[in-house]
């Protein structure tokens, strides 16, 4: 006659495994994806009347990526190598160009009497099909333009780089190039 196997008892297995679980929980480590710093708008009032905007065409840069991530910038297909050196010269503006964003000149308590343009805007504008990562290419190119102008200001003006700076410097030298760059809803503009 076979002999009877007893039972295993099973009754805290689930207590082991929810232990076992709350200790990968704890001891792991998981990544948290970057975003881009952006700072929004306020909600609108609903009994808000919206008005529109009239924004001075020589003060709006706009970059517009399509469905084959090439580049158009004011009109004219551009290379992402050239993205950089061109957001600098439209945001600086730094021959007074008639074409280019509207030099004012201001004084700037802690900076004394500045020349800069503060009502430009770049606009980016992409197509609904465009690779994240070519979107992505084009805002690293944008912000480093926005980096480099604020490090040789900071250079210029306090003898540091703009990271070196306390955090007062840097409101000062925000004031004077604020990042302002605008994304547009995506649209489809095709290849070419």
């Amino acid at each position: 006659m076979a002999r009877k196997v007893p039972a295993i008892n099973a009754s805290s297995m689930a207590d082991i495994s929810f232990l076992l679980l709350i200790f990968f929980l704890i001891t792991t480590s998981m990544d948290v994806s970057q975003g881009l710093a952006r700072r929004l708008p306020q909600p609108p009032d609903p009994n808000q009347k919206i008005e529109e905007t009239d924004i001075n065409q020589r003060n709006l840069f706009v970059v517009k990526i399509n469905s084959a991530n090439q580049l158009l910038v004011q009109g004219q297909e551009t290379n992402i190598s050239q993205l950089r050196a061109k957001a600098k010269e439209f945001i600086d503006n730094p021959n007074n160009d008639p074409n280019l964003p509207v030099l004012v000149t201001e004084e700037i308590e802690g900076l004394g009497m500045v020349t800069y343009t503060p009502d430009h805007v770049i606009s980016v504008q992409n197509d609904v099909d465009t690779q994240y990562q070519a979107y992505l290419d084009v805002q690293n190119e944008l912000v480093a333009a926005y980096n480099e102008l604020r490090d040789a200001f900071a250079k210029k003006q306090f003898g540091k780089t703009y990271n070196e700076l306390e955090e007062e410097e840097q409101k000062l030298v925000q004031k004077v190039y604020p990042q302002k760059i605008s994304e547009a809803e995506p649209k489809n503009y095709g290849s070419k």
